[in-house]
């Protein structure tokens, strides 16, 4: 089977586990445009247990990435999302996605020598007719050029600008591999925003799509699931740990399956994106159920790694 490539020309696109999943309250999530704040604002907390508790969702795109297509369904296309690594296959995390948020392209029409990445909170996209789109942080797109306010850089749309100093520019398409501390600090700067399950964008995240956006932005693509980004990078006993590491945490003590994760700040602390109806915070470990649950302590900074590990 031939897979084709598409490109995402939402904000945020999720993946939802089947083209049923979705509910009516998700319809601002599942259209083009999309409405990411009606959506967030209007889901309960109930609703929003509900995407983990009923298996509804499983991941998100952001604007202008890459996936791959397998099969189409009526409004719906069957996708792999190779920029975020996953045991369910070995391609990319699998899902569905409505067709209406994705554009198909030929490869080379979607190529330039350099890129950037959204490295503000939020960065507000803008063309010269169509409307414009607010972008998450960590989003990627080719750059086509450069002055002294703008970036010029290629999109589903069309040509866009994005203020310069809200993007890192990225040579060769390389992004630069930072320290731990680098990743603690940027981690820092998204306390207090509300926990998605699914999420990775800075509109939300979930446990581990959160230590996936953290570590994207300072040069290392990690898996996406937390039970997969423990069995990578390198193991480290808990007296060694330094900043930036990833702390995670099992049921029954550590002797069950693992269901989160968190980024060690040092001084026995971590910040993580606990669960639904909880914002991204900074705990103590000690005393904590956490402190019984660790069950392994991994490192990614400084690793020299394929970038499609």
């Amino acid at each position: 089977m031939e897979l084709q490539l598409a490109i995402v020309n939402v904000p945020v696109a999720t993946i939802w586990t089947s083209p049923d999943s979705h509910r009516d309250i998700d319809q601002p999530a599942i259209q083009n445009p999309t409405n990411l704040k009606k959506w967030l604002s209007n889901l309960t907390y109930e609703k929003r247990i509900a995407l983990s508790s009923q298996n509804l969702a499983q991941s998100q795109l952001l604007y202008g990435e890459e996936v791959l297509v397998k099969e189409q369904r009526g409004d719906w296309v069957s996708i792999l999302a190779f920029h975020q690594p996953s045991k369910k296959d070995t391609k990319g995390y699998p899902g569905w996605v409505p067709r209406q948020q994705l554009c198909f392209v030929e490869e080379q029409d979607w190529r330039c020598e350099s890129s950037i990445m959204v490295t503000a909170k939020h960065s507000t996209l803008f063309f010269e007719r169509d409307p414009q789109l607010e972008l998450s942080y960590s989003t990627k797109l080719p750059l086509l050029a450069l002055d002294k306010k703008n970036a010029y850089v290629q999109t589903p749309h069309g040509k866009g600008r994005i203020n310069r100093e809200e993007v890192t520019l990225l040579p060769n398409h390389t992004i630069e591999k930072k320290k731990g501390t680098d990743i603690v600090e940027a981690a820092k700067t998204f306390l207090g925003l509300d926990y998605l399950w699914s999420g990775m964008s800075s509109f939300g995240y979930d446990c581990s799509g959160f230590t996936y956006a953290m570590h994207k932005t300072n040069g290392y693509i990690i898996p996406r699931d937390a039970s997969d980004q423990a069995m990578k990078g390198n193991r480290i006993p808990q007296e060694k740990a330094e900043p930036g590491d990833l702390f995670f945490f099992a049921h029954d003590q550590g002797k069950g399956r693992i269901h989160h994760v968190g980024i060690y700040l040092g001084d026995n602390h971590m910040i993580h994106a606990p669960k639904a109806g909880k914002q991204i915070e900074i705990l103590p470990l000690q005393g904590t159920i956490y402190e019984e649950e660790l069950v392994t302590i991994r490192r990614y900074w400084h690793e020299k790694r394929d970038e499609n590990e």
